[in-house]
């Protein structure tokens, strides 16, 4: 009679081999500790699957529960690149993304956060919410702060919230913008933003009203900005508006504003950027491939948003982060939409 052979349980050598990693690597997955990127991660668990090795129970896949994220809306490219970004860091932490757009269907912030909290959500993450409406009451925040919910900030920052906030530098951004109109010889330059009770639109006009003195020793900003809405009919409005008072460099206050602009330009019969130049803000997903590629201001979302994660995490762990506002450089992206003044 024939004994069959035992069939050995797979080792951690086994997994290891399998997924070509070491096996102090495949401990490391296995245990939950830092070292390993999503990739290798990733191998570990298929290899374990492929053979038959029994994953620990925090490994099966089970969520650690939800994180809130919430946008003002998903037409402007800067918010859902945000969100996108955020979700691909919590994903392999095995957090879920919950995602709120407002408005929602008429849905308010605080209905949005009052039914992730009926769901039992972890924490939040808010980006360019009611917190940056310098109108909007925080007493929302302190509720939150009050119920223990963890929650971060980003752009908008007020400090009467006791939270986490980051922030691009949107003053001297914009500050560099008039650097960089002013370098290629142009005398009057104009911003078209937003309405001022929001709090990165204000940053925004002091960073104009500083480079417009360095720059230009002037010192009336606001005979030189137009104050609208944050899209494309808007920056078409604002720029009109500047185009008859003769302004050869605009600062937009958003991409989608200065694809606005260049639209209103161009129906002037204006140049881009030959008789007018434009510059953008945000950098946003295709600006390099607009009609002329767009000059802009590039906010650092990977990064903006990998502060505001590790932020949570370490909120959500018990431990508290500073409240000192983070703030974050902006890049200028030289494009085809500047070019030195007309004569």
């Amino acid at each position: 009679m024939t004994i069959p052979a035992s069939i050995d349980k797979p080792r951690l050598e086994d997994v290891a081999r399998r997924a070509g990693v070491s096996v102090p690597t495949v401990s490391r997955v296995l245990n939950g500790r830092s070292g390993a990127s999503r990739e290798t991660r990733q191998a570990v668990l298929t290899a374990m699957d492929d053979l038959g090795y029994e994953r620990p129970e925090r490994l099966s896949g089970r969520s650690k529960g939800q994180i809130g994220i919430v946008v003002p809306d998903l037409v402007n490219p800067i918010f859902p690149a945000f969100a996108g970004a955020i979700s691909t860091l919590l994903t392999p932490n095995e957090y879920i993304p919950a995602l709120c757009t407002l408005p929602g269907g008429g849905v308010t912030e605080d209905e949005y956060v009052s039914l992730l909290l009926d769901q039992g959500v972890r924490g939040l993450i808010f980006v360019c919410a009611a917190h940056a409406d310098g109108r909007a009451s925080v007493e929302r925040y302190h509720r939150l702060r009050g119920r223990g919910i963890p929650f971060v900030l980003i752009n908008g920052t007020r400090p009467q919230i006791d939270a986490p906030s980051i922030a691009n530098d949107d003053s001297m951004a914009v500050h560099t913008a008039v650097r960089h109109l002013a370098s290629l010889g142009h005398q009057k330059i104009g911003f078209a933003t937003g309405p001022g009770h929001f709090i990165p639109s204000r940053r925004k006009a002091e960073g104009f009203g500083a480079g417009l003195e360095q720059r230009l020793g002037q010192t009336n900003p606001s005979e030189h900005t137009v104050v609208t809405m944050f899209s494309i009919e808007g920056g078409h409005s604002a720029a009109v508006e500047l185009l008859e008072l003769g302004h050869t460099g605009i600062v937009c206050a958003s991409d989608v504003m200065a694809l606005g602009a260049i639209r209103a330009a161009r129906s002037r019969g204006l140049r881009v950027p030959e008789d007018v130049s434009i510059v953008g803000f945000d950098d946003s997903p295709l600006m390099a491939f607009t009609d002329p590629p767009l000059t802009t201001l590039r906010q650092p979302v990977s990064a903006m948003a990998e502060a505001a994660v590790q932020a949570l995490f370490t909120e959500l762990l018990g431990d508290r982060n500073s409240r000192m506002e983070v703030l974050f450089e902006s890049d200028l992206i030289v494009r085809g939409s500047t070019a030195a003044a007309p004569s």
